[in-house]
């Protein structure tokens, strides 16, 4: 839970983005200029694993990349 609140050194870097699955988002929650992205779990893994932000409703389709 250490990223979730900020806590001890796990944080963002001002600019950086995070997927969480939490149901808490509040301005420099997770670090001071960073970007909190509330997501699904499905869309925090598509994003672990394609390395980016992906919409999972098209995995499906043929020619998705991931």
């Amino acid at each position: 839970c250490s990223m979730c609140l900020a806590m001890n050194d796990d944080n963002l870097a001002p600019g950086e983005r995070c997927a969480s699955t939490s149901n808490r988002n509040f301005e420099g929650r997770q670090g001071k200029g960073g970007r909190t992205h509330l997501v699904s779990p499905e869309m925090a893994a598509a994003a672990a694993l394609a390395g980016h932000f992906v919409d999972v409703r098209n995995l499906n389709k043929k020619g998705a990349n991931v």
